[in-house]
């Protein structure tokens, strides 16, 4: 198995950007969700209640955030102001009114735009545990192309229309794996010179029904169909491997995955 594929977030919720190598954190790939869009209360925004932010495209460019046609520095740190994602509570650097009115504009929502603090220790949970910054609970999202291409047969079988990978926004993309999900079973694995482990099944949200490309609702594959084979004990459904950064480093595309150790 090889990684394909390698995608970085660099605003929660928004639109990713595929990368050829990163370096890694413990928190994940570098400048992966580090920053976020929160509403007027600090509560975090995503594509569950504004799939419009699929079609954004920011990008980091020499410590500037570039959307569209314009750049904002980001403040490192700065004054804080509290943030809720889920039900982690903490703070943020706000990233000023020029910033918040261009995001603002584009979604025709009043947010502000937020970066992790320097001393930020957000832990996660799992079989294995670790940091993250303002991802929803773990550090990477690891799935293989086997896995999606399992998926879109059954789509394709039961009439629709088989999805892209970026439905499912994942960090690592491996190809070459022998069978589908046989990501949920690595424990321990290294990625040039970078150690991950396990953390959780990834159970899934209605996120994967909107189109990434257009920000709009596209329901209902997949969902559905992986509710009919992926259903999760605790409910939902599953679809790709969260995984914890157990030694930072650098990985690729084209890095081999070397799997340590299987489930038992």
């Amino acid at each position: 198995m090889i990684v394909s594929g390698l995608v970085v977030y660099p605003v929660k919720g928004c639109g990713g950007i595929p990368v050829p190598s990163s370096a890694v954190d413990l928190t994940g790939l570098r400048d992966d969700r580090m920053l976020m869009l929160v509403d007027d209360d600090g509560v975090f925004l995503s594509q569950r209640k504004v799939p419009a932010m699929a079609a954004l495209r920011p990008s980091l460019v020499d410590s500037s955030l570039v959307l569209g046609g314009e750049s904002f520095p980001v403040l490192a740190d700065g004054p804080r102001v509290p943030v809720t994602v889920h039900t982690w509570q903490g703070s943020a650097i706000d990233q000023g009114d020029e910033a918040a009115a261009c995001f603002s504009d584009a979604l025709s929502l009043s947010v502000r735009l937020v970066r992790t603090p320097p001393d930020l220790r957000r832990e996660t949970t799992g079989e294995t545990t670790g940091l993250v910054g303002f991802a929803d609970g773990n550090a990477l999202l690891v799935i293989s192309l086997s896995s999606l291409d399992h998926l879109n047969e059954r789509i394709l079988d039961r009439g629709g229309e088989p999805v892209p990978m970026d439905r499912f926004r994942p960090n690592v993309v491996v190809s070459g794996a022998p069978e589908p999900h046989v990501e949920d079973r690595v424990r321990r694995a290294a990625i040039g010179d970078v150690e991950l482990a396990y953390a959780k099944d990834c159970v899934r949200c209605a996120v994967p029904m909107v189109d990434q490309g257009t920000g709009s609702k596209a329901g209902p594959e997949p969902i559905r169909s992986l509710a009919a084979y992926r259903r999760d004990p605790d409910g939902g459904v599953t679809f790709g491997m969260k995984a914890q950064v157990v030694r930072t480093g650098t990985i690729a595309t084209g890095d081999e995955v070397d799997v340590l150790e299987w489930q038992a």
